[in-house]
This record gives C-alpha cells, structure tokens and sequence, in this order.
C-alpha cells in the first residue's frame, strides 16, 4: 500500500517558526502520529508498504525531526498549489499497482480502526472518508446516489439549499487505486478562484469512469480535527488525553480526575493502579498492579513494580522500581537508577546512577550519586555521596546492614564495609571497616569569651 501524508502547510495561525506538523500532541508530532497510525493499518494488512510525506513549509525541519525514519520518503511542493497538487509531488514515488491512501498530517487523531475500515470499503474501487456533523457549515457536503455511493462533494459556495442541508461533509482523506489516481491527478484543473489544484475533484472522475466511490463514515467526529491555530492544538491534546485517560481505566486504572491526568508517551497500567491528579507520564512508563501515584508527579521512561507507592511531587526519569518500594514525597530519581523491592526513598532524596538492594532506605535529604548499595542499609538524613571531583565521577560501594549517621559524606571513590556505621557528622575519604563504627569528625573545641560581632549602629 501506497501511503501520501500531506505535510506541506504553513500554518501561519500557529504564530510559530515550528512546522505545523511538528507541534506535539501527547507527547509525539502530530505527523509522527499520522506516520504510525496508516503504518500500523498497512502491516495489519500485509504486503509491502511506501510511504511518502509531501513537505513545503520547513520542509528541512520535518526532514530533520524524521531523520532516523528510513521508513518514510519525503518529496518537496514548492510552490504549494493545493492538495491535488501536493499528490502530484508523490506520484513519482508510488507504486502504481498498489491502491493509494492519502492522510494530512494535520489531522493527527484518526483510528486505525477507522482507516481499516476506510480500505475495506473501497474495495477495488475508491473510497472518502466522511463525518457527521451538527453544523456542517463552511465544509463540502457528500451528495450520494439510491445505493449510498458518493455522486459527488459540493462545496458550500455551490451548494443548493437542499444540500446544505446535508449533514455528511468531506474530510479530505480517501483511498484510490493508483494508476487511476495518477491519470486523474493529471487531468486536474487549477480553473477556480484560488488557482489551486484540488484532491477533491478526482471524486468527480472517478464517478464520471464508473468507478465506484464510497463514502465511509467516522464514528467520532473527533477523530477529523485538524490543527490551524494553538486554540485548535489545545483542544486536540484534550481529546487525546481523554482517550489515554479511557485506555487506563479500562486497562484497570482509578483516575482521582481523568481531566487532570496526562500522557506524552506510553503508559501501561496493571489492575488497582491509583492515580492522582496532575500526574504526567513521558516516554514509555509501565505501572504494576497496585501501584500508587500521588499528585503532581512526574515519571519518564519508568518501571514501577507491584503495590509501590510514588508520593506526591516526585519526579522520576529512566528509574526502575521494585515492589512495595516507598518514593517521596519531593524525591528525584534520575536515569539508570534502580531500586529492589521495598526500598524507601524519602522527602528530598535525589538518586543518580545507583543502585539499591532490598529494604535500603534513604529516607530524608539525601543524595546517592553512582552507589552501589546493598542490602537493609541505611543511609542517614543529609548523607551525601560526593560522586565527582570536579572533573570525573567516581563509584561507591555500600555494603549490607551499613548505616550512615545524620550529615554523613562519603568521597568517592570509597567502599563502605558490610554492617558498617559511619558516625553523624563524619566526612570519611577512605575505606571503612565492616562492622566497626568510623568516625571522622574534627574535635568539638569551645572558645571561652568570643563575642559573635555586632553591626555598627
């Protein structure tokens, strides 16, 4: 199959020096949702696929944003003389003995189910997609005959009052046999008042040769939104995090406010989950059963295992979480940190690039800067791990059952002994024993008669 998305468009409403196309919608571009939408209905289907983005406006940026997509082929329209035009641009590119489906990459909320439907309705033949509509106004209407195949598409302009008062409109996307496709691509006219070069007017063509068009309708009018304005861009994003909101409550999820929950990226929700409001998920983030997650937390690229809990204003990115695990509130963790079952990190503990075993607690002001920490350790309020030394970063090692005492600082590189306990207030640089206290403190001295100064009045 043949796949033509139309990304050409300036989108001056946007007031932005970023292509149209590449305004994010939950997270992805809205053309890299329209590249994976007809990529996931073409091999859903078998057999080989193409697919071609027809670019104008930033045309060295789509290419860019796309660079490590060696499945996407991308073609130039300069000048930009409409959407027959556009796929004209493509016509090059396409196999003629594969039928042709034709997207806008500004339309970035169509189902794959819906496109499915789209090909199958085609047939050997051709087939639009339409929508419903309670106000059908400014959209051209879809004129069918007795058998329910599409006759024709008025424009509102020429539009009778009888026809204006259809409630069926075009949407612009539609299937076609290719070779026929090219031959009344080339046979388009730019004779209106725009000088444009319409997609629209093969569907006369069609109906003129016989071929059969028809009109398959969406379930969701939703599904046509397309974006000219920021105004239009908000109220997609809405839908969309609607849609991702139903998903995890269907996949088991209870929701505090599914208005206030939003997904960038990838989220997979086992039974029982629990989520707060204002929690935003990115990349790709998997939540066990039983997960808890308190308000206005933030996680990327995160796995959280069964029954832990994620307290309110943590922000976690590329972490791996155990089960019965305890997070915050207002913990970080940072990438390629990983925590075994049932560890607690705690109010203003941030983790980076360590590791922690079973049941090791870092519980209060803290951080744990590329460690490698062993089981029931416990790491003391305002320990400090001093990972780098202004140039490179260095690893330590805590053993099991160590402990570290209230404002502890260990330098790196160093290695704390199993059973350890490094006294409050100690700043240790080399090894310390297993099992022995070490305590590094310098000798507490009073100095009689001091007087704190005073300002000059």
């Amino acid at each position: 199959m043949n796949i033509v998305i139309l990304a050409a468009g300036q989108g001056k409403r946007m007031r932005s020096r970023l292509p149209k196309v590449l305004h994010p919608v939950a997270g992805r571009s809205m053309l890299a949702h329209v590249i994976d939408t007809a990529q996931s209905v073409a091999n859903g289907r078998g057999g080989p696929t193409r697919t071609v983005v027809v670019v104008g406006h930033g045309a060295e940026q789509v290419r860019d944003a796309f660079s490590d997509r060696r499945d996407v082929d991308f073609v130039l329209q300069q000048p930009q003389l409409g959407t027959g035009h556009a796929v004209m641009q493509a016509v090059p590119r396409i196999d003629e003995t594969w039928p042709t489906l034709v997207l806008y990459g500004d339309v970035p909320l169509v189902r794959a189910e819906t496109l499915a439907r789209l090909l199958d309705g085609a047939g050997s033949g051709m087939a639009v997609l339409t929508v419903r509509l309670a106000d059908p106004a400014g959209y051209g209407r879809i004129v069918r005959d007795w058998h329910g195949n599409v006759l024709r598409i008025v424009e509102q302009k020429d539009a009778s009052d009888d026809e204006r008062g259809i409630s069926e409109v075009n949407t612009g996307i539609l299937v076609a046999p290719t070779a026929k496709l090219k031959a009344w691509l080339a046979r388009l006219s730019n004779d209106n008042a725009q000088r444009e070069y319409y997609l629209t007017d093969v569907v006369a063509q069609a109906v003129a040769e016989g071929v059969r068009v028809a009109g398959v309708v969406a379930d969701d009018a939703d599904e046509m939104l397309g974006v000219n304005s920021k105004a239009q861009l908000a109220r997609i994003e809405r839908v969309a995090q609607s849609r991702a909101a139903a998903a995890a409550m269907e996949a088991g999820a209870t929701l505090a406010d599914p208005a206030r929950f939003d997904v960038r990226g990838e989220l997979a929700v086992g039974a029982d989950v629990f989520i707060d409001v204002n929690c935003v998920f990115e990349g790709r983030v998997s939540l066990a059963d039983g997960v808890r997650i308190g308000p206005n937390c933030v996680l990327r690229d995160c796995s959280v295992g069964a029954g832990a809990e994620v307290a309110g204003f943590c922000h976690l990115d590329g972490a791996t979480i155990g089960a019965e695990a305890r997070i915050g509130p207002f913990a970080r963790l940072r990438p390629t940190s990983r925590l075994a079952d049932g560890v607690h990190i705690g109010n203003f503990v941030e983790v980076k690039n360590s590791q922690l075993d079973v049941a090791s607690k870092a519980n209060h002001l803290s951080y744990v800067g590329d460690a490698t920490v062993g089981r029931n350790v416990n790491i003391g309020a305002g320990t400090i791990v001093a990972n780098y030394d202004g140039a490179n970063k260095h690893r330590t090692v805590i053993g099991d059952d160590a402990h570290t005492g209230s404002n502890s600082v260990l330098v790196a590189p160093i290695t704390v002994g199993a059973g350890a306990t490094v006294g409050a207030g100690s700043t240790v640089t080399r090894e310390v024993p297993a099992g022995e206290l070490t305590v590094a403190r310098a000798k507490q001295v009073t100095v009689r008669g001091w007087k704190r100064p005073a300002k000059q009045k």
